[in-house]
Protein backbone atom coordinates (compact mmCIF):
# COMPACT_ATOMS: atom_id res chain seq x y z
CA UNK A 1 0.00 0.00 0.00
CA UNK A 2 2.46 2.72 0.78
CA UNK A 3 4.62 1.76 -2.62
CA UNK A 4 1.12 2.61 -4.25
CA UNK A 5 0.28 5.97 -2.23
CA UNK A 6 4.36 6.55 -3.52
CA UNK A 7 3.53 6.13 -7.23
CA UNK A 8 0.21 7.41 -7.14
CA UNK A 9 2.08 10.58 -5.19
CA UNK A 10 4.82 10.29 -8.20
CA UNK A 11 2.24 10.81 -10.88
CA UNK A 12 0.81 13.66 -9.42
CA UNK A 13 3.83 15.24 -8.98
CA UNK A 14 4.69 14.52 -12.50
CA UNK A 15 1.46 16.10 -13.91
CA UNK A 16 2.01 19.35 -11.47
CA UNK A 17 5.76 19.07 -13.37
CA UNK A 18 3.98 18.96 -17.06
CA UNK A 19 1.05 21.26 -16.15
CA UNK A 20 3.49 23.53 -15.11
CA UNK A 21 5.48 23.89 -18.36
CA UNK A 22 2.76 25.92 -20.26
CA UNK A 23 2.92 28.50 -16.99
CA UNK A 24 6.80 28.87 -17.58
CA UNK A 25 6.40 29.13 -21.88
CA UNK A 26 4.15 31.62 -21.15
CA UNK A 27 6.53 33.77 -18.89
CA UNK A 28 9.60 33.09 -20.87
CA UNK A 29 8.64 32.93 -24.87
CA UNK A 30 8.01 36.74 -25.34
CA UNK A 31 11.42 37.31 -23.85
CA UNK A 32 13.42 34.17 -25.59
CA UNK A 33 10.78 33.91 -28.93
CA UNK A 34 10.07 30.63 -29.73
CA UNK A 35 12.91 28.98 -31.22
CA UNK A 36 15.52 30.67 -28.61
CA UNK A 37 13.55 29.21 -25.17
CA UNK A 38 12.99 25.17 -27.16
CA UNK A 39 16.54 25.79 -27.40
CA UNK A 40 16.90 26.40 -23.78
CA UNK A 41 14.82 23.85 -22.92
CA UNK A 42 16.07 20.83 -24.87
CA UNK A 43 19.94 22.30 -24.26
CA UNK A 44 19.88 22.43 -20.70
CA UNK A 45 17.64 19.24 -20.63
CA UNK A 46 19.56 17.07 -22.57
CA UNK A 47 22.96 17.88 -20.37
CA UNK A 48 21.71 17.16 -17.38
CA UNK A 49 20.11 13.37 -18.60
CA UNK A 50 23.35 13.15 -20.76
CA UNK A 51 25.83 11.79 -17.51
CA UNK A 52 22.60 9.16 -16.16
CA UNK A 53 23.24 7.62 -19.78
CA UNK A 54 26.88 7.50 -19.24
CA UNK A 55 26.65 5.98 -15.75
CA UNK A 56 24.21 3.40 -17.22
CA UNK A 57 26.39 2.15 -19.82
CA UNK A 58 23.81 3.08 -22.69
CA UNK A 59 25.61 5.32 -25.02
CA UNK A 60 26.55 2.42 -27.27
CA UNK A 61 22.48 1.42 -27.40
CA UNK A 62 22.16 5.14 -28.65
CA UNK A 63 24.49 5.17 -31.19
CA UNK A 64 23.72 1.58 -32.88
CA UNK A 65 20.16 3.74 -33.27
CA UNK A 66 20.73 7.24 -33.16
CA UNK A 67 19.20 8.08 -36.95
CA UNK A 68 15.68 6.78 -35.96
CA UNK A 69 16.28 8.18 -31.76
CA UNK A 70 17.26 11.35 -33.38
CA UNK A 71 13.69 11.38 -35.95
CA UNK A 72 11.92 10.22 -33.27
CA UNK A 73 13.16 12.37 -30.77
CA UNK A 74 12.93 15.71 -33.31
CA UNK A 75 9.56 14.92 -33.79
CA UNK A 76 8.70 14.17 -30.50
CA UNK A 77 10.75 17.45 -28.88
CA UNK A 78 11.80 20.23 -30.86
CA UNK A 79 8.88 20.44 -33.45
CA UNK A 80 5.62 20.19 -30.73
CA UNK A 81 8.21 22.39 -28.25
CA UNK A 82 8.31 24.83 -31.15
CA UNK A 83 4.62 24.84 -31.87
CA UNK A 84 3.39 25.04 -28.28
CA UNK A 85 6.21 27.80 -28.03
CA UNK A 86 4.91 29.76 -30.92
CA UNK A 87 1.21 29.29 -30.06
CA UNK A 88 1.68 30.06 -26.06
CA UNK A 89 2.96 33.48 -26.90
CA UNK A 90 -1.05 34.37 -27.50
CA UNK A 91 -3.16 31.70 -25.81
CA UNK A 92 -3.52 31.46 -22.49
CA UNK A 93 -1.68 28.25 -20.46
CA UNK A 94 -4.69 27.26 -19.17
CA UNK A 95 -6.16 26.47 -23.12
CA UNK A 96 -2.66 25.16 -24.37
CA UNK A 97 -2.70 22.83 -21.21
CA UNK A 98 -6.22 21.53 -22.35
CA UNK A 99 -5.45 21.10 -26.04
CA UNK A 100 -2.07 19.36 -25.27
CA UNK A 101 -4.94 16.78 -23.68
CA UNK A 102 -5.52 15.82 -27.44
CA UNK A 103 -2.80 13.99 -27.68
CA UNK A 104 -4.58 10.69 -27.07
CA UNK A 105 -6.81 11.53 -29.66
CA UNK A 106 -4.27 12.32 -32.21
CA UNK A 107 -2.68 8.91 -31.74
CA UNK A 108 -5.53 6.98 -32.15
CA UNK A 109 -6.04 9.07 -35.28
CA UNK A 110 -2.59 8.01 -36.62
CA UNK A 111 -3.21 4.33 -35.62
CA UNK A 112 -5.18 3.21 -39.21
CA UNK A 113 -2.51 4.66 -41.12
CA UNK A 114 0.67 3.83 -39.33
CA UNK A 115 -0.66 0.65 -37.52
CA UNK A 116 -3.63 -0.96 -39.17
CA UNK A 117 -5.89 -0.78 -35.85
CA UNK A 118 -9.09 -0.12 -37.06
CA UNK A 119 -11.34 1.95 -35.15
CA UNK A 120 -14.58 0.58 -33.37
CA UNK A 121 -17.75 2.61 -32.64
CA UNK A 122 -16.74 3.67 -29.57
CA UNK A 123 -13.57 4.42 -30.13
CA UNK A 124 -15.16 7.17 -33.26
CA UNK A 125 -17.49 8.18 -30.62
CA UNK A 126 -14.25 8.93 -28.14
CA UNK A 127 -12.92 10.47 -30.97
CA UNK A 128 -16.44 12.71 -31.94
CA UNK A 129 -16.56 13.91 -28.13
CA UNK A 130 -12.59 15.39 -28.57
CA UNK A 131 -13.24 17.01 -31.66
CA UNK A 132 -16.40 18.88 -30.43
CA UNK A 133 -14.10 20.09 -27.46
CA UNK A 134 -11.77 21.19 -29.62
CA UNK A 135 -14.20 23.01 -31.74
CA UNK A 136 -15.50 24.86 -28.65
CA UNK A 137 -12.24 26.06 -27.87
CA UNK A 138 -11.45 26.93 -31.18
CA UNK A 139 -14.46 29.24 -31.67
CA UNK A 140 -14.33 30.56 -27.97
CA UNK A 141 -11.25 32.23 -28.14
CA UNK A 142 -12.27 35.39 -29.51
CA UNK A 143 -14.73 37.06 -31.23
CA UNK A 144 -14.66 34.83 -34.61
CA UNK A 145 -12.91 32.25 -35.72
CA UNK A 146 -9.98 33.50 -38.12
CA UNK A 147 -5.90 33.14 -38.74
CA UNK A 148 -5.12 35.28 -36.00
CA UNK A 149 -7.93 33.81 -33.37
CA UNK A 150 -7.49 30.16 -34.56
CA UNK A 151 -3.69 29.67 -35.79
CA UNK A 152 -2.43 29.60 -32.34
CA UNK A 153 -4.50 26.49 -31.65
CA UNK A 154 -4.34 24.77 -34.73
CA UNK A 155 -0.19 24.79 -33.59
CA UNK A 156 -1.39 22.94 -30.50
CA UNK A 157 -3.38 20.25 -32.30
CA UNK A 158 -0.04 20.53 -35.02
CA UNK A 159 1.98 19.56 -31.56
CA UNK A 160 -0.16 16.72 -30.39
CA UNK A 161 -0.36 15.21 -33.71
CA UNK A 162 3.35 15.41 -34.26
CA UNK A 163 3.62 13.51 -30.61
CA UNK A 164 1.22 11.31 -31.77
CA UNK A 165 3.03 10.18 -34.92
CA UNK A 166 6.76 10.00 -33.23
CA UNK A 167 5.01 7.25 -30.75
CA UNK A 168 3.48 5.10 -33.45
CA UNK A 169 7.01 5.35 -34.92
CA UNK A 170 9.05 4.83 -31.65
CA UNK A 171 7.15 1.70 -31.08
CA UNK A 172 7.87 0.57 -34.96
CA UNK A 173 11.53 1.38 -34.84
CA UNK A 174 12.76 1.68 -31.30
CA UNK A 175 11.35 -1.48 -30.29
CA UNK A 176 12.90 -3.07 -26.66
CA UNK A 177 15.24 0.14 -25.94
CA UNK A 178 15.38 1.68 -22.50
CA UNK A 179 13.17 4.70 -22.09
CA UNK A 180 16.11 6.82 -21.14
CA UNK A 181 18.46 6.23 -24.26
CA UNK A 182 14.78 7.29 -26.37
CA UNK A 183 14.50 10.40 -24.48
CA UNK A 184 18.13 11.21 -23.80
CA UNK A 185 18.87 10.62 -27.26
CA UNK A 186 16.07 12.25 -28.84
CA UNK A 187 16.69 15.42 -26.65
CA UNK A 188 20.07 15.81 -27.43
CA UNK A 189 19.21 15.35 -31.70
CA UNK A 190 16.44 18.04 -31.31
CA UNK A 191 19.36 20.38 -29.32
CA UNK A 192 21.49 19.39 -32.18
CA UNK A 193 18.78 20.71 -34.46
CA UNK A 194 17.76 23.73 -32.35
CA UNK A 195 21.33 25.30 -31.70
CA UNK A 196 21.91 26.82 -34.66
CA UNK A 197 18.19 28.21 -34.81
CA UNK A 198 18.38 29.66 -31.68
CA UNK A 199 21.85 31.66 -32.78
CA UNK A 200 19.51 32.95 -35.57
CA UNK A 201 16.80 34.02 -33.58
CA UNK A 202 17.97 34.74 -30.16
CA UNK A 203 16.57 38.20 -29.12
CA UNK A 204 18.48 41.10 -29.30
CA UNK A 205 18.03 42.49 -26.06
CA UNK A 206 18.65 41.09 -22.94
CA UNK A 207 16.09 38.68 -21.74
CA UNK A 208 14.99 39.58 -18.03
CA UNK A 209 16.07 37.50 -14.93
CA UNK A 210 12.15 36.16 -14.83
CA UNK A 211 12.24 34.65 -18.07
CA UNK A 212 15.65 33.32 -17.12
CA UNK A 213 14.37 31.47 -14.03
CA UNK A 214 11.48 30.52 -16.15
CA UNK A 215 13.12 28.79 -18.91
CA UNK A 216 15.56 27.06 -16.30
CA UNK A 217 12.83 25.53 -14.56
CA UNK A 218 11.09 24.51 -17.60
CA UNK A 219 14.07 22.73 -18.62
CA UNK A 220 15.46 21.56 -15.17
CA UNK A 221 11.58 20.64 -14.17
CA UNK A 222 9.38 20.32 -16.62
CA UNK A 223 11.97 18.19 -18.98
CA UNK A 224 14.79 16.31 -17.35
CA UNK A 225 13.21 15.37 -13.51
CA UNK A 226 9.59 14.82 -15.48
CA UNK A 227 11.37 12.40 -18.06
CA UNK A 228 13.14 10.39 -14.93
CA UNK A 229 9.91 10.57 -13.07
CA UNK A 230 8.07 9.63 -16.08
CA UNK A 231 10.98 6.54 -16.35
CA UNK A 232 9.78 5.13 -13.08
CA UNK A 233 6.27 5.45 -13.12
CA UNK A 234 6.53 3.10 -16.85
CA UNK A 235 8.76 1.20 -14.53
CA UNK A 236 6.54 0.89 -11.31
CA UNK A 237 3.20 0.71 -13.19
CA UNK A 238 3.41 -0.17 -16.68
CA UNK A 239 2.72 2.80 -19.78
CA UNK A 240 -0.50 2.28 -19.98
CA UNK A 241 -1.17 3.43 -16.10
CA UNK A 242 1.71 5.73 -16.09
CA UNK A 243 -0.04 7.26 -19.34
CA UNK A 244 -3.03 8.26 -16.88
CA UNK A 245 -0.89 11.69 -16.46
CA UNK A 246 -2.51 13.02 -19.38
CA UNK A 247 -5.66 13.17 -17.80
CA UNK A 248 -4.23 15.28 -14.71
CA UNK A 249 -1.92 17.48 -16.83
CA UNK A 250 -4.80 19.97 -18.19
CA UNK A 251 -5.90 20.30 -14.44
CA UNK A 252 -2.97 21.55 -13.22
CA UNK A 253 -2.29 24.18 -16.20
CA UNK A 254 -5.11 25.21 -15.62
CA UNK A 255 -4.61 25.73 -12.18
CA UNK A 256 -1.20 26.77 -12.05
CA UNK A 257 -2.34 30.11 -15.17
CA UNK A 258 -5.29 30.88 -12.41
CA UNK A 259 -3.37 31.11 -9.61
CA UNK A 260 0.07 32.98 -11.15
CA UNK A 261 -0.66 34.52 -13.97
CA UNK A 262 -4.16 35.41 -13.05
CA UNK A 263 -6.06 33.45 -15.93
CA UNK A 264 -9.92 33.62 -16.27
CA UNK A 265 -11.63 30.00 -16.71
CA UNK A 266 -14.79 30.67 -18.71
CA UNK A 267 -17.38 27.96 -19.03
CA UNK A 268 -16.58 27.54 -22.57
CA UNK A 269 -13.28 26.87 -21.57
CA UNK A 270 -14.58 24.45 -19.22
CA UNK A 271 -17.01 22.94 -21.32
CA UNK A 272 -14.22 22.22 -23.75
CA UNK A 273 -12.12 20.34 -21.21
CA UNK A 274 -15.01 18.38 -20.27
CA UNK A 275 -15.09 17.03 -23.91
CA UNK A 276 -11.91 16.59 -24.49
CA UNK A 277 -10.81 14.84 -21.51
CA UNK A 278 -14.77 12.31 -22.45
CA UNK A 279 -13.13 11.35 -25.32
CA UNK A 280 -9.44 10.66 -24.27
CA UNK A 281 -11.58 8.38 -21.80
CA UNK A 282 -13.88 6.80 -24.20
CA UNK A 283 -10.87 6.06 -26.24
CA UNK A 284 -8.92 4.99 -23.23
CA UNK A 285 -11.78 2.20 -22.34
CA UNK A 286 -11.33 -1.52 -23.18
CA UNK A 287 -13.96 -3.97 -24.41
Amino acid sequence: MDGLRRELGLLILLAALWGGSFLFMRVAVPAFGPLALIAVRVGLASCLLLPMLAWRGQFGLWRAHWPRIAAVGILLTAFPFCLIAWAQLSLPAGMASVLNATTPLMTALWAWPLAGERLSAPRLAGLALGLAGVLVLLFGHGARFGIQSGAPALAMLGATASYGWAGHMAKRWLPGLPPLVTACGGLCSAAALMLPLAWWSWPANAVAPKAWMAALLLAVLCTAAAYLIYFRLIDRLGATRASAVTYLVPVFGVLWGALFLGEAVSAVMALGAALILAGVLALGRRR
